[in-house]
């Protein structure tokens, strides 16, 4: 249950952080999800909002399917994905009578049901919240951001693979977020190479470094590459932390190396 006097909103939110892909299947829901543990094992309070609505997958990755979001009186309790009560996350998911069923909804409805996550979730105190959103620039993004726009948001983090097509659609993102005047904190090269889970040795799948040329043709910040590593899918399946299961290979690394500098730009003092 909510504490007493905590409201519905972002009223005890200090960062806001949206995180965006052109395409699908790059990686953004799994971006979005080790950002979240990462910044809990960094000792913040985390919410996660997943207004992805037609491919709810941050319950999944959290080890969370099949829970339930309950009412009370300030609005709805989202689901905590730890004992601590650290890492809160919402999303349609929830909300579904089958894990299965498919939401399809028209442009309204589904701009209502974003308004209503952001403005009637008891968020209580949290240091970051992170918005997975849909791949693409759509009219979903739009009322996210409408949504988000009185708290101010920190900005983007932008996730692609190496794959020049994936790179082409980062640019569309890149303007969408200028046009609407919404702040780039960096681009996430995912998929940097595929690393033998037996021997370690990284080969480049998807060839490497195109997200940091396009970063620096840009003038965007470069967060960081991301290998492609099995255990990091297997976990994410059945819901377990990479982080702490894998602490030593160079995709935990890697994404440790990201939520530090996420973590900078968004304190710069």
């Amino acid at each position: 249950m909510a504490a007493e006097g905590e409201e519905g909103g972002l009223s005890g939110v200090n960062h806001v952080i949206l995180v965006l892909s052109g395409k699908g299947g790059v990686g953004k829901s799994t971006v979005t999800t080790q950002l979240a543990l990462g910044l809990v094992e960094a000792g913040k309070k985390v919410g996660v909002l997943d207004v992805d609505l037609c491919g709810p997958s941050i319950p999944r990755m959290l080890g969370l399917s099949g829970a339930d979001v309950h009412q009370s009186s300030s609005g709805w309790i989202p689901v905590f994905a730890d004992h601590d009560q650290r890492l809160s996350v919402m999303s349609i998911a929830f909300l579904l009578a089958q894990e299965d069923d498919a939401v399809i909804w028209r442009g309204p409805k589904k701009n209502a049901m974003i308004k209503q996550f952001v403005t009637d979730v008891v968020w209580g105190s949290l240091d970051y919240l992170l918005v997975d959103t849909p791949p693409g620039t759509s009219d979903e993004h739009i009322s996210t951001l409408e949504a988000l726009r009185t708290t101010n948001p920190d900005g983007a983090v932008l996730v692609s693979t190496p794959q020049a097509v994936a790179l082409s659609d980062v640019r569309r993102e890149v303007t969408f977020c200028r046009k609407t005047k919404l702040p780039i904190l960096g681009l996430v090269e995912n998929m940097s190479g595929f690393v033998c889970p037996h021997c370690s040795e990284c080969s480049n799948l998807f060839s490497t470094g195109g997200g940091e040329s396009l970063a620096q043709e840009t003038n965007i910040p470069f967060l960081g590459r991301v290998p492609l590593d099995p255990r990091l899918a297997a976990c994410l399946e059945t819901g377990l932390n990479f982080s702490e299961t894998h602490r030593d290979t160079s995709a935990s690394t890697a994404l440790s190396n990201l939520v530090q500098s996420l973590i900078e730009r968004t304190n710069p003092q």
